[in-house]
């Protein structure tokens, strides 16, 4: 029996991909990608997302910032891809995996220095690019997939370079979640952000969002309990300069508003012992006020296990408490799950592919213990972070699809033959699995 087929048996056992169980995976007609600027005019369609709420979703992380040079943005220069300030090349690149660009038009494709073992130009792709965007919203809704929180980091904003390439991807996701039907929110990081503008950075920009670009108005943007969702991400963390204070006050302005437009119903991306205030968690007391403030918990678990004994012992000691904490302050949990993690090529000094994916056995597990667990949202770290080896979109598979002479995770590296889109079709199932459960 291939590697291969040992995979999909114990995927049909679990009932994952029952689909795939007796041909292998299940071949597709092309996905078709709709102009951003053609959305329905008829209103909402029977295949649109219920964006009304996000019980029963599993939601991705989705980082929209690589850029290239040429790709006509106000930044023209490679982001995210190869270290900023650098010529790109094998020494300069600063991710873990490559995405699979086979699907895109030659006008989404950027060429780099870097060859493929066959000879050919290694490419790829923009999120300035609205066509690229609008494709990644179309495998969304090919895998029926519910949408995405669309991460906005505060840093950087006051250049207008940068605000410029943040706002035109923002525009991308808007027109391709109301495209495809797919739903989407902003979640704010405040990873960078100095301490003493960090209140001023993220108000400024919520009212800049919902007056000048008008995002909430989308019929795409995510409600939860009446409310536009919003997600801040990176308070309480022990290597992140905001105060208790700080945070409180921002949480303030989000859920009791005395402008109506300014509230929301408030996610908080917050460390994985928020509930101990130890380990990753800042110590005072007063995070611990502040983390039962938000209306939904999202603790952030990439890292903190890797693999099924730790994934289990972490579910045991955090969050099952948690859900039980959460459940008597009335709060909402939503879990994170991750397929694996490396940043090798961020962090010279990091080991290379640390949490291996084991063909997608480490992700599914994670995925079964939260449903165990009785939670009714799911966050999906990520769907485009190949920084850190997270990604969840159409990826490489082989080595003979990655740059040569450089470390790259592929599909293949546990052994085991897997399409590009094989974490797509575990997300399908995941998506089902929840909204099964509901």
């Amino acid at each position: 029996m291939t590697a291969r087929r040992h995979l999909l048996s114990f995927l049909c056992l679990t009932g994952a991909i029952s689909a795939a169980c007796s041909t292998g995976v299940r071949q597709r007609a092309p996905v078709t990608v709709t102009p951003a600027a053609t959305v329905a005019a008829a209103g909402a369609r029977a295949s649109d997302v219920d964006r009304t709420t996000l019980a029963g979703k599993l939601m991705f992380g989705y980082q929209g910032w690589f850029g290239c040079p040429g790709d006509g943005s106000p930044l023209d220069n490679w982001e995210h891809w190869f270290r900023r300030g650098a010529a790109a090349s094998v020494s300069t690149l600063r991710v873990d995996m490559w995405p699979d660009v086979s699907e895109l038009s030659d006008s989404e494709r950027c060429k780099t220095p870097l060859v493929l073992p066959g000879g050919q130009s290694a490419q790829l792709y923009s999120a300035y690019n609205p066509r690229t965007v609008d494709r990644h919203f179309a495998w969304l809704q090919e895998y029926d997939l519910a949408g995405v929180f669309l991460q906005r980091f505060t840093s950087r904003l006051d250049d207008a370079s940068v605000l410029g390439f943040r706002d035109a991807v923002a525009s991308n996701v808007r027109a391709a979640a109301e495209a495809h039907g797919r739903v989407f929110a902003l979640m704010y990081d405040i990873s960078g952000q100095p301490r003493e503008t960090v209140v001023q950075a993220v108000e400024d920009d919520w009212r800049y969002m919902v007056d000048i670009l008008r995002i909430t108005d989308s019929p795409r943007y995510l409600q939860h309990h009446g409310r536009p969702v919003l997600a801040i991400w990176g308070f309480g963390f022990r290597d992140r300069a905001p105060t208790p204070a700080q945070a409180a006050e921002l949480i303030a302005f989000f859920k009791d508003n005395p402008e109506p437009r300014y509230r929301v119903t408030l996610l908080g991306g917050i460390p994985a012992r928020w509930r101990t205030l130890s380990r990753d968690s800042q110590t005072q007391e007063a995070w611990a006020r502040v983390y039962r403030s938000f209306d939904i918990l999202s603790p952030w678990t990439v890292g903190r296990f890797k693999d099924e004994e730790t994934t289990d012992r972490f579910y045991a000691e955090e969050v099952e408490p948690d859900l039980v904490e959460t459940h008597r302050l009335g709060l909402e949990y939503m879990p994170v799950v991750f397929p694996g993690f490396s940043w090798h090529n961020m962090n010279a000094t990091a080991p290379f592919n640390p949490i291996p994916r084991l063909g997608g056995r480490f992700y599914w597990h994670q995925i079964e213990r939260a449903l165990q667990a009785g939670t009714t949202m799911i966050y999906g770290a990520m769907f485009d972070e190949v920084d850190e080896g997270t990604a969840m979109f159409k990826l490489a598979p082989t080595h003979e699809s990655v740059p040569a002479g450089v470390p790259i995770v592929t599909l293949d590296a546990d052994g085991e033959q897997l399409p590009s889109d094989w974490y797509l079709q575990l997300a399908r199932q995941a998506q089902r699995r929840l909204s099964a459960a509901r």
